[in-house]
């Protein structure tokens, strides 16, 4: 089997095997469109049998991780992963993404994200879930928001809008722009997946009504992309808003729609306010809550001295990265919110997998909690009440983004 980094004049042959894998045809036409159409060649890979038929594929898209801070940082975004039915369990998959990380690595990158479509395929990979998101529904009747107490949030001053996304190109991006910049967890959209559509809506142009938030000076910084989806209910993409108030204006917004009798959210933050801000807290019902963003390191030191720290502290950390047969142990210093990290020969302080590491990084996990589930060894009790306080999320990583 060779294992070789794709060309322009591969597109249709990549599309048409990565649909193979998963037992579907192409909802667009290959030469072109959709999500396809943001494909980047030079970092696309096809697993080609000895006979010379294609038999697995996967890539990668050029991104910016925020990450605490925030901080801005490149991050690989794997996806299109896929083996053919025919030659599954014969170790495709695994050289697949062994030369993936290779290619990774010899770019300079340090940090591979991806979205799991199921959860036990890649922590093997080195792979852990970094970032939550959930659905909340809310009947129409139940909508009604309590009075704001001293010291909460009050909505945000401005007004909102209704347009159509075809008239909204540029809006949508400059706001999701500057929203992301400033949430841990959020992945950049580049400019060629909105010229070309690409993803979900509110990038791809399917027919969707925007609520747009302008604040007092009559600046976007805010909306919410829905739909009606099915008899009676409306359907909310995503919102994006640069403060809780904003949000709060969005969510009065969708709720009050006439001709609807529920109203879903389909990604929001676990621990979201919303449900708090409803008179009858009951009315937010909680679904699909699950993993979206993994996170794998490709380099310990250059990672964690990326990223900002809520608190000043010590750790040395045993990493074991049996995918890539690695092992190292690194002595992370934070001090005023920057870090030093390098090799350490004293006795470490916990022991953890890389995959585990990823699910530290942004701050959406407690090193206590994966001490308490046994995949992280701690080897003294104040261990993990330095570690807590380190990966702290002084705000919650959340990801949008789909790809």
């Amino acid at each position: 089997m060779e294992i070789r980094a794709t060309t322009d004049q591969d597109f249709d042959v990549f599309v048409d095997t990565l649909y193979a894998a998963f037992g579907r045809f192409p909802e667009t036409p290959a030469e072109g469109g959709g999500l396809w159409s943001a494909l980047e060649p030079d970092r696309a890979l096809l697993a080609v049998a000895a006979d010379g038929r294609p038999v697995g594929t996967a890539a990668a898209y050029s991104f910016e991780l925020t990450l605490p801070g925030p901080v801005l940082a490149p991050a690989a975004g794997v996806t299109a992963v896929g083996v053919l039915p025919s030659h599954r369990r014969r170790g495709v998959l695994t050289a697949v993404m062994r030369r993936q990380l290779a290619d990774l690595r010899a770019r300079g990158e340090f940090l591979s994200v991806l979205l799991a479509t199921e959860a036990l395929i890649y922590r093997r990979f080195g792979y852990g879930p970094a970032t939550f998101t959930q659905r909340l529904t809310v009947p129409r009747h139940q909508a009604a928001f309590a009075l704001p107490r001293a010291g909460g949030t009050a909505e945000a001053p401005g007004s909102v809008e209704l347009r159509r996304r075809a008239e909204c190109g540029e809006l949508l991006e400059g706001v999701y722009d500057s929203y992301r910049r400033a949430q841990p967890g959020a992945l950049s959209r580049p400019p060629r997946w909105w010229a070309a559509g690409a993803g979900q809506p509110p990038i791809s142009p399917a027919p969707r009504y925007v609520a747009v938030h302008r604040d007092a000076g009559g600046v976007p910084d805010g909306y919410a992309a829905y739909s009606l989806t099915e008899p009676e209910t409306l359907t909310v993409d995503e919102t994006i808003a640069t403060d809780d108030a904003v949000f709060t204006a969005l969510a009065r917004f969708v709720l009050g729609h006439d001709l609807v009798t529920r109203v879903v959210f389909k990604h929001v933050p676990p621990g979201h306010p919303l449900r708090w801000q409803l008179a009858d807290f009951r009315a937010a019902q909680v679904g699909d809550d699950t993993d979206w963003l993994w996170v794998r390191l490709l380099d310990v030191p250059r990672a964690l001295t990326a990223r900002h720290w809520p608190a000043d502290g010590e750790l040395v950390l045993d990493v074991d990265d049996p995918f890539l047969a690695e092992h190292g142990r690194y002595l992370l210093k934070v001090r005023n919110g920057r870090a030093e990290c390098g090799p350490a020969d004293r006795e470490p302080d916990l022991s953890l997998d890389v995959s585990d590491l990823g699910s530290l990084y942004l701050g959406g996990t407690a090193p206590s909690t994966l001490v308490r589930a046994g995949h992280i060894r701690a080897h003294h009790p104040g261990a993990v009440a330095v570690a807590d306080e380190l990966f702290r999320a002084e705000r919650a990583p959340h990801c949008l983004h789909w790809f």
